[in-house]
Parts: structure tokens; C-alpha cells; sequence
């Protein structure tokens, strides 16, 4: 880096937030693309903090948006099961 500044670069995680919105939760994979978003364009902008933010939230709606897209499978799988 120029100037001996060294700038951190969160993650985004934009393809988790698409895969979960495409595959597990919808709303939640909608606010974690706005966010995944976010965090890429405040990495751009050299904003670590708010980068770092927008990066934590991303992450927490994606593991939430997971795990209510695997119950929901397992709930349907389940009541298919039980219709047998």
C-alpha cells in the first residue's frame, strides 16, 4: 500500500447472500445482499468501519437465513413423510 497504510478487507459473503436468498430465506437473503453490498462498497471506499459492520450483519443474517432454510426442510420432509 502506498504511504505504509495498511488497509483490512472484511468479506462480503455476497455468494452466500445469493445462494440463501435463491435456496433458503428469502427476506433474509434480500437484507443480506443489501448488507454483503454495503460492506463491498465501504471496502472500496477504504471505510473499515463501516465495512466491518455491514460485513457482521451480512454474515449473522446468512447463518440465520441457513438454519430457518433447513428447518423448513426438514419440517417438509418430515410432514411428507408422515402423509405416507
Amino acid at each position: 500500500m502506498e504511504g505504509g497504510q495498511s488497509r483490512s478487507v472484511v468479506p462480503s459473503y455476497l455468494g452466500w447472500s445469493i445462494f440463501n436468498t435463491l435456496c433458503c430465506c428469502l427476506p433474509l437473503g434480500i437484507a443480506a445482499i443489501v448488507y454483503s453490498c454495503k460492506a463491498k462498497n465501504a471496502n472500496a471506499a477504504g471505510e473499515s468501519t463501516i465495512a466491518a459492520h455491514a460485513s457482521r450483519t451480512a454474515k449473522i443474517l446468512n447463518v440465520v437465513a441457513l438454519v430457518c432454510g433447513i428447518i423448513l426442510i426438514i419440517i417438509f420432509i418430515a410432514l411428507k413423510a408422515a402423509q405416507n
